[in-house]
């Protein structure tokens, strides 16, 4: 609530002032009217006569109130005297028959408006039975009784609520400011119309009030700071989260509770922020005190909450909830705001049965959060903040409504977040102008792709190194800091040579993953032929739909071949110029000495980052070799089958994209396990023609080498373009007769550059009896 910080200033007494003689009101009626009366010759001596049919009210200063004070006739009361009711007659400090000063009551230039009060309620008769009555019903009264009222704090008010008297005290008043808002504090002003009115009982009062609040009450629920700001607390790319936090967790505590109630809801007590390491959750939970104007957040580790002794792990989430129970039992709704923060809460709430251990720990300690949360006697002014990166792990009783029911994924941050979180952790380099001007923060936004914030701070300790570095002689430690302790700060600086090599240091756990790819390309990609090239442009149309349908947010290709044809190879050239941000081939050999539980583990993990980032390529390379089919039996692990199966075809969460890319080079095996219809196309890559191969010998073609995308200026893939040279013929001649003896072995294009190879003499060229000799060697 608020003080009574201001003053009665802009008060005036005008007119004569005269004493007169107090008594009691001649009537019950008039005495809850909340006026003061006179004889009518005193009020025309105060006031001055008033025309015939006029009011005989006006506003007099008597002691530190202002009273309405009505003319009543010579009957009613007797001249000298002025009749208070006995609440008047005791916040004046009054006796019957007591002298007081009365006088004319004005203001300077204009009155001084009331924005809002603070009553206090309270039965005029003391009743031991409880009283329910509504807030709008008492402010509906007042309205009716009092505008045009001028209130001072302290000041009583009596209103007949259906028949029970009820005492309004005046605890606080908040006068228009100049812009039509709310102004200072004051100690009188006058009620109108547009007054906010704001009622809580009286302490120790059998008086219920639905809806109560106060402007104190209302100040509260600013919950976020005014001035806060999420770049000076360190946190950055969040936008969108704290957008989607504010509106299902903290919208409706910022009305009064009267509106919530009338609406029939109740606030949200908890949610969950989830999402992979290191994109700011446990941040979010060391600086959300600093955003907050409720009270300070409990912050706890999951781990730290149990307990070797029994029952003591639920004793300390009892205890985590003890203050905001007594608040709430105290104060009602006007209680405080409780925030109660679990980091890593999937070490205390892991689904209920799935410990191995038989104490049942885990187990109790999620039905006491439970109870707690949304138990019989569940509080209404808590909010319990969980944070994990194991949502599947969670119990999920835990994530229902009314318990951990807002379900936040923070992710990985997008380019205008990588920016902001750049910017954060370069500010004092800025500052103290030691980030060099070749430094482009927006360049490195760009070629961080699926960099979470850690990572880039991350990055940014990598490249202060590298330039701390330059400066430092390993050899001669000591000179180097008597050198370095006479140098002003300034000749450290990190330049953008200093980022390019803590790119190189500093992967993204989620990132392109191209390296794996790159070593599929290490010969090259050869163009050798039309039809090649018309599958290399199906696959480009593959990558834009995904890239940029919102129909299709996942496509799947099956690129199948015999061996040596080169599907590994045109998969991993899609995967790397499509330059989407998360880039991943699962092979067979990365599952060598994998059961069949832990490579379909693997699998899922591979599928479940991919889905974390916005663009994603997934690279299924030989996937017969990766269901362990063998043509004796037949044979297959049908548990990684169904996996795939499952897999190829579950949709990205919405605002993802994903193309797989999968080769095989027995089609015919999968289209018989149904797995070839998991794909929504297939491109072929067939044996070399004679035509081919002679463009291949002529030297026609072209070779395509890639190189990473992180250290790149522009953050994309490196293509550098060449003209294939192959072997060189001893006899031109020869070369319509190799033409014919390759095409007669119907090979791809892998098997003939190893033929090739295997074919020239030491001097590199090529003749058709070393090549004869080679086809011989490798049937």
């Amino acid at each position: 609530m608020f003080g009574m910080g201001g003053s009665r200033a802009g008060a005036t007494v005008g007119g004569k002032s005269v004493s007169l003689n107090v008594v009691s009101s001649p009537s019950q009626e008039l005495a809850r009217q909340n006026r003061a009366f006179l004889h009518a010759a005193d009020f025309d001596a105060l006031f001055g006569k008033r025309a015939a049919g006029a009011a005989r009210v006006a506003h007099a200063c008597i002691g530190d109130f202002v009273y309405v004070v009505q003319a009543l006739d010579a009957a009613a009361l007797a001249s000298g005297a002025i009749a208070f009711n006995s609440i008047q007659r005791r916040e004046l400090k009054v006796a019957l028959n007591d002298r007081v000063d009365v006088s004319a009551f004005g203001w300077h230039e204009r009155a001084v408006k009331a924005f809002g009060i603070n009553f206090e309620v309270e039965l005029v008769s003391k009743s031991r039975d409880a009283v329910d009555v509504e807030h709008a019903e008492i402010e509906q009264l007042l309205i009716k009784s009092g505008v045009g009222a001028v209130f001072t704090v302290c000041q009583k008010w009596i209103i007949d609520l259906y028949g029970t008297a009820l005492t309004l005290r005046v605890t606080s008043i908040l006068q228009v400011g100049g812009d039509g808002g709310a102004g200072s504090t004051v100690d009188r002003a006058e009620f109108s119309a547009t007054t906010q009115a704001y009622f809580s009982k009286s302490p120790g009062s059998s008086l219920k009030i639905k809806g109560e609040s106060s402007m104190g009450a209302q100040q509260a629920r600013q919950i976020f700071k005014p001035d806060f700001d999420f770049e000076k607390l360190g946190i950055g790319g969040l936008d969108k989260e704290f957008g989607q936090i504010f509106r299902r967790a903290f919208a409706s505590r910022v009305f009064p509770p009267s509106i919530i109630a009338k609406l029939g809801i109740n606030h949200v007590k908890g949610m969950l922020l989830f999402g992979p390491p290191g994109t700011g959750k446990t941040l979010i939970a060391r600086q959300i005190g600093k955003m907050l104007n409720a009270r300070e957040p409990k912050v706890v580790n999951g781990p730290e909450i149990l307990d070797k002794f029994v029952g003591g792990s639920e004793k300390n989430i009892r205890e985590l909830f003890a203050e905001a129970e007594s608040d709430f039992a105290a104060n009602g709704e006007q209680a405080d705001l409780h925030i109660i923060v679990f980091d890593e809460i999937d070490a205390i709430c892991k689904k209920r049965g799935s410990a191995r251990d038989s104490t049942g720990v885990h187990d109790t300690v999620v039905n006491q959060i439970l109870s707690k949360i949304d138990g019989v006697n569940a509080l209404n002014n808590i909010l319990v903040i969980g944070m994990t990166n194991r949502k599947d792990m969670i119990d999920d009783a835990l994530l229902r409504p009314g318990r951990l029911e807002v379900h936040v994924e923070i992710s990985l941050p997008d380019e205008h977040g990588r920016l902001q979180i750049l910017s954060i952790h370069t500010s004092k380099m800025r500052a103290n102008k030691m980030l060099g001007t070749s430094v482009s923060l927006e360049e490195l936004a760009g070629r961080t792709k699926n960099y979470s914030g850690a990572e880039i701070e991350g990055l940014c300790k990598s490249a202060a190194a590298f330039a701390l570095n330059r400066h430092v002689d390993y050899k001669n430690l000591q000179q180097t800091t008597a050198a370095l302790s006479s140098q002003k700060d300034q000749s450290v600086v990190v330049e953008a040579h200093d980022f390019d090599s803590a790119l190189e240091e500093v992967q993204p756990a989620f990132g392109m993953g191209s390296e794996r790819l790159e070593r599929c390309l290490l010969g090259g990609f050869i163009n050798f032929g039309e039809r090649l090239r018309h599958v290399v442009e199906s696959g480009r149309m593959f990558i834009e739909e995904v890239r940029h349908s919102r129909r299709n947010p996942l496509l799947s290709v099956l690129i199948e071949g015999s061996f040596g044809t080169g599907k590994t190879a045109l998969a991993a050239k899609l995967a790397l110029e499509s330059e989407f941000p998360f880039v991943r081939l699962i092979s067979p050999e990365q599952f060598v000495g994998y059961g069949e539980n832990s490579k379909c583990a693997a699998l899922a993990q591979a599928f479940d980052d991919a889905h974390k980032s916005p663009l994603s390529v997934v690279v299924l390379d030989n996937i017969e070799r990766m269901i362990e089919y063998a043509p004796i039996g037949p044979r297959f692990s049908n548990a990684v089958l169904q996996t795939l199966m499952v897999l190829v075809k579950s949709l990205p969460p919405e605002g993802r994209r994903l193309l797989i890319l999968g080769t095989t080079s027995s089609a015919a095996i999968l289209h018989s396990l149904q797995l070839t219809q998991c794909f929504n196309a297939v491109l072929e890559c067939s044996t070399l023609n004679e035509a081919e191969l002679l463009s291949i010998l002529q030297g026609d073609t072209f070779v395509e080498t890639f190189s990473g995308t992180n250290t790149s200026p522009s953050g994309s893939v490196s293509v550098r373009s060449e003209k294939y040279v192959p072997a060189v013929l001893k006899n031109q001649g020869e070369l319509s007769s190799i033409v014919k003896t390759l095409n007669e072995y119907h090979m791809g294009i892998k098997k003939l550059l190893m033929v090739l190879e295997l074919a020239k003499d030491d001097n590199g060229h090529l003749s058709e009896v070393r090549l004869q000799e080679a086809l011989l060697s490798i049937r």
